[in-house]
């Protein structure tokens, strides 16, 4: 019985850190733009491939690769930026949200086309591993799971101390509480969304690295990350990022337990139906406060 407890929590802790770093990035974008980015799972493949790239073709060490999926992240979205947010935002159009929502699905497909032609469509599996294990109990914990959750956690915090206590997070702040009056007090609003996109891309592209390290990588890789993502912003509220990271735990432990006790397959269903009752019952979600909208 322990050790089925133990194998549970390593599930749900890993899938909940992966969930949580992907979730960050959508949660952030959304809290202070006001915006999907329907782009960020291809980023997240994105990011998989390049480190594939720097390990398998140049020989480069797992640090040099980690770094680089992250540069490629955020050099993608600061592109999403430069190319199409700020020709929407400029425009000044109500229905900002529904456009830019439709404009970086078809960046996604696109993204998503460019790696199946580059490296194909033959799923690939990371050129590196983390061996052994730390016996806890009567359970047993990969060691590739410990990293991964640790890895996960340290960006978390490096990012929440980068909110909270850097000049840049405080006009990331002031631009989500209040666009009009974040302005009027000199914040560059347009650079601080340039920078949000790039966080955004980064932490997408470190999160490909880990999922795909548990995974295979191919051009799809992020669809079912940005779908779990999405759902714990929901549920959560979205732009809570301390809200979206405890619902992304939560429910990757819920859903674990599930996969565990009734079968792989009733996981992601029980996860949804508990996200509808969550809804019903609290329709701006568990942390955030319901707010009127036009679009």
């Amino acid at each position: 019985m322990l050790d089925i407890l133990t194998a549970v929590l390593v599930t749900g802790l890993t899938n909940g850190a992966l969930y949580a770093l992907a979730t960050v990035g959508l949660s952030l974008i959304w809290g202070s733009m006001g915006m999907l980015n329907m782009a960020h799972g291809a980023m997240l493949a994105l990011g998989g491939y390049i480190a594939f790239t720097v390990v398998e073709t140049l020989g480069l060490p797992l640090p040099v690769a980690m770094l680089a999926a992250v540069a490629a992240g955020a050099l993608a979205g600061i592109l999403l930026y430069l190319g199409i947010v700020r020709s929407l935002l400029k425009s000044g159009g109500t229905g900002f949200e529904t456009s830019v929502m439709i404009a970086t699905v078809g960046i996604a497909i696109a993204l998503q086309n460019a790696l199946l032609l580059v490296y194909g469509g033959q799923p690939l599996r990371q050129p590196f591993a983390i061996s052994g294990a730390v016996s806890v109990g009567a359970g047993v914990v990969p060691m590739l799971n410990i990293v991964i959750v640790a890895v996960a956690v340290a960006v978390m915090v490096a990012v929440s101390v980068l909110i909270s206590r850097t000049r840049m997070g405080r006009a990331i702040r002031a631009t989500a509480q209040n666009r009009d009056a974040a302005l009027l007090m000199g914040v560059p609003v347009g650079r601080v969304y340039l920078q949000v996109l790039a966080l955004s891309g980064g932490l997408a592209g470190i999160c490909g690295v880990l999922v795909s390290s548990i995974t295979q990588l191919t051009p799809g890789l992020g669809a079912d990350p940005m779908l779990k993502a999405f759902i714990m912003c929901v549920v959560a509220g979205l732009g809570n990022l301390p809200g979206a990271i405890a619902a992304a735990f939560g429910l990757a432990i819920i859903e674990a337990a599930v996969q565990f006790g009734a079968g792989a397959r009733w996981g992601f269903p029980v996860l949804l139906l508990l996200v509808i009752a969550i809804l019903i019952w609290r329709p701006a979600g568990l942390f955030g406060r319901a707010q009127i909208r036009r679009m």
